[in-house]
């Protein structure tokens, strides 16, 4: 379904991208074929390494049969996208700058799933050395923006041609992007297929969408689309092997430079859809449940589970409808945007 949906959308935009050096398709193809060979070797190597993934009791019963899939996908599938990606640009700056938040925001969640798998539970970093991580990088980034980009680079566009001029506002608002970024995109891989799909999907849209703007920036993300639909080939239901944290908090991360480096936030924002529900289903959560929290200390639930995926899965949906249902979403995202911009 992912590679009609891509297929489809394609074919709506190949007037635009009839230039073979300017293609989406030739870095999709590229790089699918690269992350999916490569995959054949890497995979096997995490089972030797013994990189099985440690299931949490309280989710789903249902996924304590995964218990023992390996992880850290990310290690082979992200990597290809980037040197692909760099290769492909001749190294242009905006390209380096993309890359650099990708594997920076990936090593954090390498560094996670290691300790994952060095305790031997689901625990990983504290949360609070994860986000001082990404906070790190966030603002390392909006320094390299703020001595390399036009002052222009703080007016964010909005639909209908209006500009929001947000002058030093923007730095905040450009480190919150990428934190919440990553961090949605890390809490939608729950589902065999769920993340790598919808991350495809996502890439391919905003790569689309900044063609114009940035030919390097779209080659960066039709490299990690096409990545990610290399991944698919071993991580679709049933999955042979996990992103894990590698894989999703670089492809959060990866979003986000290219929203901030292309002045496409609002863009951003709409093909985003899915993963700040997703973000949004477990704040909400947590929220009604400490607010409803009774003298006994326990408090009511809003959601059977969050996130919202979990919340299906119990509410009788299988894996494989829920991943239809979200790719089928992500890709109207995209239309969404496009017909807006």
């Amino acid at each position: 379904m992912l590679l009609l949906l891509t297929s489809a959308i394609l074919d709506l935009m190949a007037d635009r991208w009839s230039n073979p050096v300017t293609s989406l398709t030739l870095p999709i193809l590229v790089c699918g074929l690269a992350a999916g060979l490569l995959g054949y070797g890497v995979v096997p190597m995490l089972q030797w390494l013994k990189t099985g993934q440690v299931i949490r009791e309280d989710g789903p019963q249902a996924h304590l049969r995964k218990a023992g899939t390996p992880t850290m996908g990310g290690v082979f599938f992200v990597p290809v996208a980037v040197l692909v990606a760099l290769l492909w640009s001749g190294f242009a700056p905006e390209a380096l700058a993309a890359s650099a938040l990708t594997l920076a925001y990936g090593f954090i969640g390498w560094v996670d799933d290691w300790q994952i798998l060095r305790q031997k539970s689901n625990k990983g970093i504290s949360p609070r050395a994860k986000l001082a991580g990404q906070i790190g990088f966030a603002l390392l980034f909006c320094l390299w923006l703020a001595v390399t980009q036009p002052v222009s680079i703080t007016d964010v566009a909005l639909p209908f041609g209006l500009v929001l001029p947000l002058g030093l506002l923007f730095w905040p608002l450009a480190a919150f992007v990428m934190v919440s970024e990553s961090n949605a995109t890390n809490i939608t891989d729950g589902v065999d297929g769920l993340m790598g799909g919808t991350g495809a999907i996502a890439l391919f849209g905003l790569g689309a969408l900044v063609a114009d703007k940035s030919p390097s920036l779209m080659v960066f993300c039709a490299c990690m689309s096409g990545a990610c639909l290399g991944f698919l080939a071993h991580n679709r239901n049933p999955a042979r092997v996990f992103m894990g944290d590698t894989g999703s908090l670089a492809l959060g991360g990866a979003l986000a430079a290219v929203g901030l480096l292309s002045g496409s936030l609002w863009s951003l924002f709409l093909i985003s859809g899915i993963f700040f529900v997703e973000s949004l289903s477990v704040i909400a959560q947590v929220s009604y449940y400490k607010a409803t929290k009774g003298p006994d200390g326990k408090g009511k639930r809003l959601l059977k589970m969050a996130p919202m995926h979990h919340h299906l899965e119990l509410s009788g949906w299988s894996e494989i409808n829920i991943v239809a249902a979200f790719y089928g979403i992500q890709a109207i995202l995209v239309l969404l945007a496009w017909v807006i911009l």
